[in-house]
């Protein structure tokens, strides 16, 4: 057995189906598998190279880490399940290569015990000079057992800049990897701090490194979110160090809201006050709040300020609060009335709930512009409590004011449900034929006439309202299907119309649509009893487009 964890069933659980079949089709991708004693390591091409580590011994079980974009949101990929399976497929040397790499890393140990300090100093010496990372991370260290702030800051400094990686200003995306991996050494500094017992100075260096980043983001192109990343582990970072140092709860409410307004950076990294409640203590929350009540109240609609208002009124259960942020902004139309009513709700207030959402409707100015998902709510609320009139009425005004098929459809469902549907249906008939006669000369719109007729299976007057104020070409095509079993002649003539002018043009699209048309073509001319009539069109298009041969093979193929 290669380790509990690694089986197929685990990679197929850790995955998901999809991204276990997908893995499937990945395993020639796989290359410079590294077997350590627990991990393995490996190169996946995909779209682009991926670098996956899979931990074999993990206390939790199987584990994987990947740095594609689906990887770096937590997720067990694609990748990972093909590294997981090649190493399956070798499952019979896997355990003689992991007490290799065991002993190689016992025999490195036993050999650097040997060195002298001169030669350990050397040794290092050599190392720092061939890898640049190293070097600074060892310089931060130096700078860390010094006690040398200026020191620890000016390095940080150095690995946030990106010069090193920049053309003419600007970290393309070829580099911006290699960029956020150097940025990445910050973090593991600000944690070095922490843990030598310098917390208080882990958290100035942590805010100084959080506004270069920022400062860096609109120079580098991340679109892979590498300095999203980086930003996270900042956070941690500047979080870890906030509760060993204990800071003045204050201050550190004061820069939370400052953080959370904007005013450090640009929103590339995410901090949640309330992560820091267990540092922040009584006190420092019921500063956290006031800060942010003072914020609110200078700018009520202001997003940010908004945001962390309803955050802190959520954690606190007061929906009240969280109304009144909402209702300070209310959007034209109506949606900030829907999500008051979705609080209201979640709240048992369902009577309240109710008026929000009437009042919704009544204060948009422009019932064609509402949120539709603020109709069909309150349509919902009026279904649910057997208030069918005014069910009705929502859906009648709303088709008023925006008359498409979806609303008819609506407005439909009901109607049937108080058994009025036929009154409502011609009044809405009658506004639609007005809209249709508006667009026949020109004035605007579509002739969704056409398409409610068509929606309600009336063929004969959606035939009668094409003609008389005309129909575009996919709804002469809907009603010669739907009609040529009665009016084949008609229909005869639209499919006829309608293949004229595939017959000028090339591509497969083209000639399947055009073989569709001819199949019924076939089917009126026999309807009509004329299939001598159809046998000469079909030759003289096939004499006139043979060198078109795709559309002689679908033809062939349908037996035309």
């Amino acid at each position: 057995m290669i380790t509990g964890g690694l089986t197929e069933a685990s990679l197929r659980a850790l995955a998901g189906v999809r991204s276990y079949e997908r893995g499937l089709g990945y395993l020639d991708a796989v290359s410079g598998v590294e077997v350590g004693d627990g991990w393995v390591t490996a190169t996946v091409h995909g779209t682009e190279r991926y670098e996956v580590e899979l931990t074999l011994d993990d206390p939790d079980g199987l584990s994987g880490e990947c740095d594609c974009p689906y990887g770096l949101e937590g997720n067990f990929c694609k990748h990972l399940v093909a590294l997981g399976l090649t190493v399956l497929a070798q499952r019979e040397s896997l355990p003689q290569q992991r007490k290799a790499a065991r002993t190689r890393m016992q025999d490195l140990d036993a050999w650097l015990s040997t060195l002298s300090k001169d030669e350990l100093l050397a040794l290092v010496r050599e190392l720092v000079g061939e890898d640049r990372q190293l070097r600074h991370r060892l310089e931060l260290r130096a700078a860390s057992a010094r006690g040398d702030l200026a020191g620890i800051r000016a390095r940080i400094r150095e690995l946030l800049d990106i010069g090193p990686f920049a053309r003419y200003g600007y970290v393309e995306y070829a580099d911006a990897r290699a960029y956020a991996d150097q940025a990445g050494q910050v973090v593991s500094a600000i944690g070095a701090l922490t843990r030598s017992g310098r917390a208080a100075d882990a958290i100035t260096v942590a805010r100084e490194a959080m506004r270069l980043l920022a400062d860096a983001t609109d120079s580098v192109d991340d679109s892979d979110g590498w300095l999203g990343q980086v930003g996270d582990g900042l956070a941690d970072a500047h979080l870890e160090a906030c509760r060993a140092a204990r800071p003045d709860p204050e201050e550190l409410a004061r820069w939370l809201v400052g953080h959370a307004l904007g005013e450090f950076d640009d929103g590339l990294i995410d901090i949640d006050p309330l992560d820091y409640e267990d540092v922040l203590g009584g006190w420092g929350m019921s500063a956290l709040r006031e800060l942010a009540v003072e914020a609110w109240r200078g700018n009520r609609k202001g997003w940010a300020e908004k945001s962390l208002m309803e955050r802190l009124a959520k954690e606190g259960g007061d929906v009240d609060t969280v109304i009144a942020v909402h209702a300070a902004d209310l959007a034209a139309n109506g949606h900030t009335h829907l999500v008051i009513a979705g609080e209201l709700d979640g709240a048992g207030r369902a009577e309240e709930s109710l008026r929000w959402a009437e009042r919704g409707i009544q204060e948009s100015r422009d019932l064609a512009a509402v949120d539709t998902a603020l109709v069909d709510y309150l349509y919902d609320r009026y279904t649910r409590t057997s208030r069918l009139s005014d069910a009705v009425a929502l859906r009648r005004d709303h088709f008023r004011a925006r008359r498409t098929l979806l609303t008819y459809r609506q407005l439909r469902v009901a109607a049937r449900a108080t058994d009025s549907w036929p009154a409502e249906r011609e009044g809405a008939l009658t506004l639609l034929r007005t809209d249709a006669e508006q667009q026949r000369q020109g004035w605007y719109g579509g002739p969704v006439l056409v398409d409610a007729l068509l929606d309600d299976e009336d063929v004969d007057a959606a035939w009668q309202a094409a003609t008389d104020t005309g129909a575009d070409d996919r709804q002469w095509l809907t009603l010669a299907d739907q009609a040529r079993a009665h009016r084949p002649a008609d229909a005869l003539d639209i499919y006829l119309r309608l293949a004229e002018p595939l017959t000028k043009q090339t591509g497969n699209p083209v000639y399947e649509r055009l073989v569709s048309l001819l199949l019924s073509i076939r089917d009126c001319h026999r309807r009509l009893g004329t299939p001598d009539e159809f046998a000469v069109y079909v030759t003289a298009l096939r004499a006139a487009h043979k060198r078109k041969r795709n559309l002689m093979r679908l033809m062939e193929k349908e037996g035309l």
